[in-house]
């Protein structure tokens, strides 16, 4: 097993990854290591619970939440090669520094309805490149190509980074001893094929009839005309959801549905969807909302949802192909 370091990685790659964007990356390792640390308190660290009230996306806050969040500001405001940044929690981006040359976007704890229960819940990250010496909000209107870096960390039995700077993923896992993300996986490859999928089937009745359609065929398995058993997991927690499908394949679906057409989807395009399908197309697999391909979309607004399905190949393009 390689004993090289997230910092090391990263030197040993210099000229292929900016050190301005090294360092970027090191300062949301460091961030996400102090997250950690509070979430393996727990209650001994008062930040369970409810904070009784909503944030920007209209949800219920969890202190951990705000601890998160303000952990992520802390580590970008100042930062010398951040020009803005923006957080699922904050109606606004926020400005850094002057002349920095990257973007940040982030959901600093996803999965918290997890947290109370202790189970796995992680933060999410995506890089763009600044576009002016001021940054302004249409700055960050990039789709989710022009992204140089996307990563999350999943705080679960084993503390995990999985990041992109678009030439495949690499894996690291945090060891307490030296205090440090150390890499553990190279070349991370999705298989083309599955058995397993993840979706939330409770909304089954406000699916679009090719998504009831699919995952009627699943459900039918060797019975069907799929001729093969498949598996439903669902972890309520997006990062443990793509974790799992980087691990051993899987196809995560939270599609259109009818149940608010007033919304496209569920999901934040800008700090969820896009990082999570740079990190599944750099691993092999596919990620759509069923009928575009999510990298493509050209942003509308800091908080733009849209619908989500992602993960092994050959089940997206059957997917796709019942729309």
């Amino acid at each position: 097993m390689s004993n090289t370091t997230l910092s090391q990685y990263l030197q040993q790659q210099m000229g292929r990854i900016p050190t301005e964007l090294a360092e970027v990356i090191n300062a949301i390792a460091t961030c996400c290591n102090i997250i950690d640390y509070n979430l393996q308190q727990g209650a001994i660290a008062g930040i369970l619970g409810s904070a009784e009230h909503e944030n920007v996306q209209g949800e219920t806050q969890k202190n951990l939440d705000i601890f998160s969040n303000e952990q992520f500001i802390n580590a970008l405001q100042k930062h010398p090669h951040v020009g803005g940044f923006a957080s699922e929690e904050l109606e606004e981006f926020l400005p850094a520094q002057e002349n920095g040359e990257y973007l940040v976007l982030f959901d600093p704890l996803d999965g918290s309805s997890n947290i109370d229960i202790n189970m796995c819940v992680g933060s999410i990250f995506s890089v763009l490149p600044s576009k002016n010496k001021v940054t302004q909000a249409e700055d960050f209107m990039q789709p989710g190509t022009s992204q140089v870096a996307a990563g999350y960390v999943m705080y679960g039995p084993s503390t995990m980074l999985a990041l992109t700077f678009g030439a495949g993923v690499i894996l690291f896992t945090y060891d307490i001893d030296i205090k440090s993300f150390v890499l553990t996986q190279e070349n991370v490859t999705i298989p083309r094929t599955t058995q397993e999928f993840a979706i939330n089937s409770s909304n089954h009745r406000h699916w679009e009839k090719p998504v009831q359609r699919y995952i009627s065929e699943l459900l039918d398995g060797k019975t069907g005309v799929r001729g093969k058993d498949f598996n439903m997991r669902w972890i309520a927690c997006m990062v443990g959801d793509i974790h799992r499908i980087l691990s051993r394949g899987g196809i995560f679906m939270y599609p259109f549905d009818l149940k608010n057409t007033g919304k496209p989807g569920r999901l934040r395009l800008m700090y969820e969807a896009n990082p999570m399908s740079m990190l599944i197309e750099q691993a092999g697999g596919d990620a759509t909302t069923g009928r575009e391909r999510i990298m493509s979309i050209q942003p509308t607004g800091l908080h733009q949802r849209v619908p989500v399905i992602l993960g092994a190949k050959d089940e997206i393009e059957l997917l796709t192909s019942y729309h």
